[in-house]
Order: C-alpha cells, then structure tokens, then sequence
C-alpha cells in the first residue's frame, strides 16, 4: 500500500486511484484514459520502491505521465486545478435554464471533475420554502414553473402571463437562493447549484461565484431532449412536450437576462462538449479572479 502524506495539514491517508482519476479528468481527460494514467502513477511509484509518497511528488509524475501521452493542453489544465485547489479557492458554481436543457447532467459531471461534494437544485430550495410558506400567502411558490400564472391575480397590461408568473415565482426562490450562496460565501466551501430559478439579475453574484446559462437552439432539439430523459426518470415527456411552447418563451426571458447582465450561455448539443466549454471559461475566470488578489497561477 502507498501512503500520502501531506505535510501541512499532518494527515496520511491510503493512495486512492479513484481521487487521482477524478483530477485528471478536470483537465477534460477522458476518464478511461484518466483511470489509465492514475494506474501507471502507481506503478511508477511501486517500481521506484516508494511507500510513502506526498501530494507534490504525485502532481509531478502526473503531469508527466500527460505529456508523454502527448497531451499538453491538458497537463496545463492539470496543474492549474492542483494549484487553485492547493490554494483553497472556493467557488461557487452557478448552472441556469429552462426545464429540459441538462443542467442537472451538467452539473453532476462538472461537481465530479472539480471534486466538489455539494450539488443543490433550485426545486430543492423550492421544496423546503413550500414547506414553511402556505399556499395562500406565496401560491406562485406552489406550481411548476410554467404554470405559475395559472395562480397568478391581476397580471399588468402588456406583460405575458407566463412570464409574470415565472417571474413572481424566480423572486420568491431567489430569496432562498441568495441565502444558500451567502452561507456558502461565509463558510468558505464549495457548492454547485443548478436549476431553472438561477436567472442573471435576480441572483447574488459575489467574487467566488461563477454562472453559466444553458441553453438548447431550438424547439425540435428541447423536444428530443424530453424523449430521452423519460428512458431514464419518471419524469412523462408528454407533460413537458404540452408545454413546449411554454418552456421555449421562458428559455428566451432567462437568455435575456443573461445578455443583460453579461453571463456565459452555452448551447447544450453533447454533454462532453459542454463540459469542455464551461471549464475552459472557469479557468479563464478563475484565473482573472486569483489576478485580482495578486495570485499568478
């Protein structure tokens, strides 16, 4: 067995493949070829005869282990996400869209990748506000998204009913939104909250947060999208696909708000793209952000 001693913090824990792989594809490796890489790193260290290994030591024959396998851009990624993680940067990682776009997918793969273990929905928020707040007080709070103006009173000439409703019901989320992001500011540790209430404007952005919108080009594709996650949930494609329509209009409020307040959008067409995208401009970002303190990464 080898040992990972990390001087700092005075800890020696088993080497575990499974974290050293789940590094490597931050660097937007594939995991096959991560799992491949993590298994020569200990093989390395077993032929040098090494049992006791440190953090730094393992960062090193990682990165060369890319460059042999001639992939430099990723062993670049690689080092900056051992450094901001060495250098305790929190973040905040914000994932926005209308129902149906893949922000839960999303966000699963890139909490993975960046080895942060919280991943909060907006539905959940929603959920526990319910709980405590009574239908009769807040009644947008208590349907779904895009029938929120069917509770909705006197709507305002001019304006469309869907959107006064999602728009009531993304002010009241936001309140227990914003709640979560400032706990998280506060304590210092790293969350990924995603859902269809995170839209530009209405959310508390601070210097450890980072949005992204997620959006699908059209109809026929959000359609498409709605067949294939019914293989997996219990979630009917019917139900959505009746209010397509509705979930399109509602795709173009939140896309404005982000041209307004100027956060990424990114078109989901496949997932490992996607992926790529977001964590190219995350390390773009993060990197602005550690200039900002002083920090050269």
């Amino acid at each position: 067995m080898i040992i990972v001693i990390d001087p700092e913090k005075k800890t020696k824990l088993p080497f575990s493949r499974g974290i050293l792989t789940r590094s490597i594809t931050s660097a937007g490796v594939d995991v096959g070829i991560a799992y491949s890489i993590a298994t020569e790193v200990i093989k390395t260290f077993s032929e040098r005869g090494k049992k006791i290994v440190t953090k730094d030591e393992i960062r090193e024959i990682t990165y060369h282990k890319l460059l042999d396998r001639g992939l430099k851009d990723e062993a670049r990624k690689y080092l900056f996400w051992r450094k901001i993680k060495k250098l305790k940067f929190p973040m905040i990682l914000l994932i926005g869209g209308t129902t149906g776009v893949g922000k839960s997918t999303i966000s699963t793969e890139l909490a993975f990748r960046l080895g942060i273990r919280t991943t909060i929905g907006t539905d959940t928020i929603r959920e526990v506000m319910r709980k405590i707040i009574a239908r009769e007080l807040l009644p947008a709070l208590h349907t779904s998204s895009f029938m929120a103006r069917n509770v909705m009173g006197k709507i305002p000439k001019g304006v469309s009913p869907l959107i006064y409703g999602f728009e009531t019901q993304v002010r009241h989320v936001a309140v227990g939104i914003n709640a979560v992001i400032e706990r998280a500011y506060t304590e210092g540790f790293n969350t990924v909250i995603e859902g269809i209430h995170l839209v530009p404007g209405y959310i508390g952005l601070n210097d450890r947060s980072f949005m992204y919108v997620i959006a699908v080009k059209n109809r026929n594709s959000l359609e498409a999208r709605f067949y294939e996650r019914e293989r997996y949930s219990l979630r009917p494609a019917d139900y959505y696909i009746r209010n397509l329509d509705a979930i399109m209009e509602i795709q173009d409020f939140i896309l404005e708000h982000a041209k307004e307040h100027d956060i990424p959008v990114v078109e989901n067409v496949e997932l490992e793209d996607t992926i790529d995208k977001i964590m190219s401009d995350l390390m773009e970002r993060v990197a602005e952000r550690m200039k900002e303190r002083g920090i050269e990464i």
